[in-house]
């Protein structure tokens, strides 16, 4: 029992010792911590303010086209589809499909036999007609050779010309149908209606086709081709809220490569309400397609301009900055510092934005090093010539001689 207090006690001392050393190490590096951090700078001191190197250009008021841009399609000026206008058989395709037609071109062929024979029993009606009316004609004038002579009565001989006249009238009747039997025996080859580019064909030969209902194909009007196109309440008010073909000076079309269609287009329709369902104005523009370059049923873009927007400054969409305030953009003052400026943007130009405020002649603006500036930096400026694409360290192009 006395062994064990032994230990216990000397096992207490050995500890104590053990923390008083432990106490002793960390307080010798929090000195020494403490010294190190007095001799030497901290590694996050900012340094001396460094000039920032940034592009600029020097922008002075423009005109710019008011004009908006919206998703249109194409259709073909005239979509027909082709119904043959007689009953009967189909014999033939006479046309290739996909391929261009003429006007006048035959496209199928309806078999003509019983057309051809309808034609031969009207004519055979027109002759029996004929000799019926040479009849009565000469009953009419013996009659009236008797009635001279008190040798009949007076009704005999007016019946005789009454059958005369209802004999003309037949005769009449008979050259009608035969017009009409000759007209649908031409009507078995039906042909192309207008010029244009022929669809495929929806009936097989043999099939039994009826007038005016069987579709046979299609044919659709390449050039001129239409483009159809709404605009919204939104884009209707630059333009004073409605548009018509007087106030639009040019109409562009571009394609879906985003290159600009080489002819202008016309505003051949402009709806005279707006759409309640869509709040849309729907209107139709029309272009050459001679050249067969666009195609029904594309989805390209239509550029509508009204006339000139005056005064304006012209900046590359790099340089306008966008955040919860609006929009703005950096310019250099006189001490070659960044200072934000306001702006108020209105629409594109190519690849730059419309600045329609905030912005004064002269002005010289940063387009790029965006994310390195801060209100107040010192920059070192260098002047871009954008049309030539030109850098003039440290001097301003558009005033250098």
């Amino acid at each position: 029992m006395w062994l064990f207090n032994i230990n216990r006690q000397n096992y207490c001392n050995l500890w104590v010792k053990v923390c008083i050393g432990l106490v002793n190490v960390v307080v010798s590096s929090v000195v020494l911590t403490a010294c190190n951090y007095n001799d030497q700078e901290p590694s996050n001191t900012i340094s001396p303010k460094i000039a920032i190197p940034v592009s600029v250009i020097s922008v002075e008021p423009t005109s710019v086209p008011i004009s908006t841009e919206v998703v249109a399609q194409t259709e073909g000026a005239k979509e027909i589809e082709i119904r043959p206008r007689v009953g009967g058989i189909l014999l033939k395709r006479l046309y290739e499909e996909g391929a261009a037609v003429k006007s006048g071109q035959p496209m199928f062929l309806i078999d003509p036999i019983p057309y051809q024979n309808a034609l031969a029993q009207a004519k055979a009606q027109l002759s029996e007609q004929k000799a019926r009316i040479e009849q009565t004609r000469r009953e009419e004038n013996r009659l009236q050779e008797l009635l001279s002579t008190k040798s009949i009565s007076q009704r005999e001989y007016d019946n005789a010309v009454s059958e005369n006249e209802i004999a003309s009238a037949a005769l009449k009747q008979a050259e009608v149908q035969v017009r009409n039997a000759r007209l649908n025996l031409s009507y078995t080859t039906v042909t192309a209606p207008v010029e244009g580019i022929s669809g495929r064909r929806q009936l097989s030969e043999g099939v039994l086709v009826q007038a005016n209902t069987s579709l046979l194909t299609t044919i659709v009007q390449l050039s001129p081709i239409w483009v159809r196109f709404s605009l919204s309440d939104n884009e209707l008010i630059k333009f004073g809220g409605y548009l018509s073909a007087k106030n639009i000076t040019k109409v562009t079309l571009i394609l879906p490569n985003g290159k600009e269609y080489e002819k202008n287009g016309e505003l051949n329709f402009t709806a005279r309400q707006i759409d309640p369902a869509l709040g849309t104005q729907s209107l139709r523009a029309t272009f050459d397609n001679s050249n067969h370059r666009l195609l029904p049923g594309q989805f390209v873009r239509v550029r509508v301009i009204t006339g000139e927007q005056k005064g304006v400054f012209l900046v590359p969409q790099t340089a306008v900055l966008t955040s919860d305030l609006g929009r703005a953009v950096y310019v250099v003052n006189k001490k070659n510092e960044s200072v934000i400026r306001p702006v108020v943007t209105g629409e594109w130009v190519g690849k730059d934005w419309v600045i329609t405020e905030g912005l004064r002649a002269g002005d010289r603006v940063i387009v790029d090093n965006l994310m390195k500036l801060r209100p107040g930096a010192s920059v070192v400026p260098n002047f871009i010539n954008i049309e030539k694409g030109s850098v003039h360290q440290g001097i301003d192009s558009s005033k250098k001689k």
